[in-house]
């Protein structure tokens, strides 16, 4: 089946519906949602966005800040981007129904993350991207123009490749015509064409065998655009969360937000004894890289497979206003996070690379846009300042929506593609090799790839994942198509991305923390 839209988005989280809010008084919107409109990244957000509202603040600060957490790594146009206009993304988000916290005299009540010098992270409780996730998703079923296709999966983007044509990273002028789409209740895979795609697929958490990311976040949009010889960078700048709740067996592991450690709460070794001030002068409030590497030392350096998140100290009324789920959550486990400490270690949290985009949102391939995790705009540099995620995603939703808008009357459908073909392919009952492989993947990833990085650990991951690359790849031409199988194929290229760019570094940053390259190359010689 055949079908047509003018602009074609892939992801439902922020990204993804704030692009089709905005273009959808443009012309005919298809939305694609793998699972539900709730299951994205978004939903799980809990601390906050950040945009300067405070009167004490200014833009020069919140630019300063990200460039310093960026570690030398930053785009800094796109940081000025993004955080010039903050402001106004914020105040559309509330004209489509957010509701950030106040105080009693009117104002956002703001709180202060790792990383910031100032008090300018808007949230609501601690559940802020629930709140916007639900406000969206009202504003999107209420609109005539958008067309919400729930549990249907891309599968692969569509390039002149389909059309016979021989596709590399050096071919001039790739153009994007939609993608084909596998619709799990009938499992058939239908055409969409579409003048304008925009990728907004989320992270890659579960390339990790423990994340805070839902199960869906499975690189696949940075996958598929790979997979069409697009640009993608910066792969190896994968943000563990320091303070992901510790407690075996839930996958996805609950998260403990940043904010928490900007209210007060102290870090403890199992012993009791606080840690964070042999690794940085900002003790709690240090960058996320730190933190999680101060973390993963204490751990390994012990023995332990958890430290301690201590908020004891602060007033019990203030902790439970403040964290209503983190609370019931704790308590649904027997603990009580007003008198005990709560457990903690480090999960695979947010991909700083991806899809590489300019400002306006347009990928390599042309008539492709892409916003959200899924993408690399050059703002987080070498590791994301906390809450910069969720206001990047709405200020570069509107930058490609704006471009895509400006164009899109240069556009046509490309009826030329071919249907799915199927022929020679078979229901492969075999599920058993699905999971395992991305079990293997996820642990091999673990093991190798995390925090702590070094040659031979790379090099065993890279050549243990190119076996389940060619069994996978193997099984796919064979197979009729599955959610299941494109995902395993999709966090296989993903991982493999981010081993190949991890082995490319020569040095550390950011993130990316490797034994054999400890130092970091000056920017110049890098340049």
């Amino acid at each position: 089946m055949v079908k047509r839209f003018d602009y074609l988005v892939i992801g439902s989280g922020i990204a993804g519906m704030s692009f089709a809010l905005k273009v959808a008084n443009k012309g005919s919107v298809a939305l694609i949602c793998k699972t539900s409109l709730q299951e994205a990244n978004t939903y799980y957000a809990q601390g906050g966005v950040a945009s300067v509202t405070n009167p004490i603040d200014d833009f020069e600060k919140h630019i300063q800040d990200t460039l310093i957490a960026g570690d030398g790594h930053c785009d800094r146009a796109a940081v000025e981007k993004v955080v010039k206009e903050a402001p106004a993304q914020i105040k559309e988000l509330i004209e489509w129904g957010v509701k950030f916290d106040k105080t009693a005299s009117g104002d956002f009540d703001l709180h202060r993350e790792g990383g910031h010098s100032e008090f300018r992270i808007l949230h609501h409780k601690d559940n802020t991207g629930a709140e916007i996730q639900e406000s969206l998703i009202l504003a999107l079923k209420s609109h005539p123009n958008i067309k919400i296709f729930d549990h249907h999966f891309a599968v692969e983007i569509l390039t002149q490749h389909h059309l016979g044509m021989e596709v590399t990273r050096q071919t001039p002028d790739v153009e994007c015509y939609g993608a084909y789409i596998l619709n799990e209740r009938t499992r058939k895979v239908d055409t969409f064409l579409s003048k304008v795609t925009l990728i907004a697929t989320g992270g890659i958490g579960n390339v990790y065998l423990t994340t805070t990311n839902p199960l869906v976040a499975t690189g696949d949009g940075i996958a598929m655009v790979y997979r069409a010889k697009g640009t993608v960078k910066d792969m190896e700048f994968v943000q563990f969360h320091p303070t992901a709740l510790f407690n075996p067996g839930d996958r996805p592991s609950f998260l403990i937000t940043e904010a928490m450690r900007g209210y007060g709460a102290k870090l403890r070794t199992m012993d009791g004894k606080e840690f964070m001030y042999k690794y940085d002068s900002r003790l709690e409030l240090a960058p996320r890289d730190i933190v999680a590497r101060a973390i993963d030392t204490e751990m390994k350096n012990r023995g332990d497979d958890h430290v301690y998140l201590d908020v004891t100290h602060k007033d019990p009324e203030e902790t439970k206003k403040h964290f209503p789920t983190i609370y019931e959550k704790c308590m649904s486990l027997g603990l009580d996070i007003t008198k005990d400490y709560i457990p903690v270690a480090p999960a695979a949290h947010y991909l700083c690379g991806g899809i590489q985009v300019d400002l306006n949102g347009q990928s390599s391939i042309k008539r492709l846009y892409a916003a959200g995790e899924c993408s690399c705009t050059g703002l987080h540099g070498a590791n994301r300042l906390a809450s910069n995620s969720l206001i990047e995603a709405v200020v570069y939703a509107d930058a490609s929506a704006k471009h895509a808008m400006e164009h899109i009357s240069g556009y046509s459908f490309n009826e030329s593609i071919p249907v799915w073909n199927d022929e020679g392919t078979s229901l492969t009952e075999e599920m058993v090799l699905i999971t395992q492989s991305a079990k293997e993947v996820q642990q091999i990833m673990a093991t190798y790839v995390g925090i702590i990085r070094s040659n031979i650990r790379l090099k065993r991951a890279f050549d243990r994942l190119d076996i389940l690359y060619k069994e996978t790849e193997s099984l796919f031409l064979r197979s009729v198509v599955s959610k299941e199988l494109c995902e395993l194929r999709n966090i296989i290229n993903t991982a493999y991305l981010v081993i190949r760019q991890a082995m490319e570094r020569k040095e550390s940053r950011g993130l990316h923390y490797t034994l054999d390259y400890p130092d970091k190359i000056a920017i110049s010689d890098e340049e």
